[in-house]
């Protein structure tokens, strides 16, 4: 026999529930009525959620995410993460190194070196900041700390390749090549995927005169790290110094197809153009890299130059000062700074800046040539 199941009655509101609508709902009305602020209703009748509130992640979270962005070419994104590292906790040394490689990647130099002398200064016994610290005085120029900090890191790491890939360079830039040529070996021996031991290999190469090796160890670098545009750079100014300037030029827009706002890929194609003498273009591209970071201490002195060959002395006064105030130190500043004045007959503000070339170089012709031109005015 079939049996029909029972039906169930609807449920019904609790009588109290009912009343209680009905007095929200009128003392909703009244406020209305009177003009007065409205009193929220609760969230269960209104029909609103409540906003979730964010929620900070730590330091070592963005320190993480400028990590992704660094291997991702994203560089103003992994500056930014660094730096809010940093502003969240001002004693997270990793931080601070990172942010002074990519500065000086940036060309960005001495801000780099600062950030990088802080991470040592935090944890002097952290083989990565010591690394760091030696790659970042070695683009500054100071070669012999280069070698002493790098020294320092594999010490401390000796299985760390990246120090040992820091190390090639600096000893590169000494001059001593063979014990460059040891050391890159030795890092490409612990990690033969290391994008940095493969670009300075190719960078002492190239010092050694094999230029089809230096090409292939460049190539190699970009093929491990295609998103970063310094690989791409070093290839370039490689074609460039061999005279190929198409070949540098076609590396130096994959540069800036890579990122946009690095103000090194529109300076080194600038550069191209400069080698040229096609002013007007190099002056165009040295302008870009001004306009996506104004504080490229090297583009101003590069458009100085530009100015400089054209004659234009007065123009190029501004960008020349310029380039020093941001922490440029290239002789040429200084005494084709204080050659413009001399050729303006202005041997009172000429003198200084001769000088100053004299400190760095006591032999340089250029300043020595124009103090005596100054003389008896």
């Amino acid at each position: 026999m079939y049996i029909r199941p029972p039906t169930r009655r609807p449920r019904r509101w609790p009588w109290f529930l009912l009343i209680l609508l009905v007095l929200t709902a009128t003392a909703y009305w009244y406020v209305r009525s009177k003009g007065q602020d409205l009193i929220p209703l609760p969230g269960f009748l209104s029909g609103q959620r409540p906003t979730p509130t964010p929620t900070e992640i730590g330091s070592k979270e963005h320190m993480a995410l400028g990590d992704r962005f660094f291997a991702s070419g994203k560089m103003d994104e992994a500056i930014a993460e660094y730096r809010r590292a940093i502003e969240l906790d001002p004693s997270n040394s990793t931080a601070h190194a990172r942010l002074g490689r990519l500065l000086t990647l940036r060309g960005r130099y001495a801000e780099g070196l600062r950030m990088a002398q802080r991470a040592v200064e935090i944890d002097s016994e952290n083989a990565e900041n010591q690394a760091i610290l030696g790659m970042v005085l070695d683009w500054n120029g100071e070669y012999d700390r280069a070698v002493e900090a790098c020294l320092k890191a594999i010490d401390l790491d000796p299985a760390y390749a990246t120090a040992y890939a820091y190390l090639a360079e600096a000893y590169a830039d000494k001059g001593r090549l063979e014990h460059a040529l040891q050391a890159a070996e030795k890092a490409l021996s612990i990690d033969p995927q290391n994008f940095y031991a493969h670009r300075n290999m190719g960078y002492i190469l190239e010092r050694l005169g094999d230029s089809d090796g230096a090409i292939a160890a460049y190539i190699e670098a970009i093929s491990l790290q295609p998103n970063l545009v310094y690989l791409y750079l070093s290839l370039g100014r490689h074609y460039r110094a061999a005279g190929d300037y198409e070949g540098a030029m076609a590396q130096f827009q994959k540069a800036i197809e890579v990122d946009p706002r690095d103000p090194t890929a529109y300076d080194s194609l600038g550069l191209v153009y400069f080698d040229q003498r096609d002013y007007e273009l190099a002056a165009a591209q040295f302008k870009k890299a001004i306009e996506v970071d104004p504080e490229f201490a090297a583009a101003y002195g590069h458009m100085g130059w530009c100015y400089y060959a054209q004659l234009r002395y007065e123009d190029a006064i501004p960008q020349f000062e310029r380039a020093v105030s941001l922490g440029a130190t290239a002789i040429e500043y200084y005494y084709e700074l204080g050659l413009c004045y001399v050729y303006i007959n202005d041997c009172e503000k000429a003198r200084p800046w001769l000088e100053k070339a004299l400190d760095i170089d006591p032999s340089a012709q250029p300043a020595l040539q124009g103090l005596k031109a100054c003389e008896g005015k």
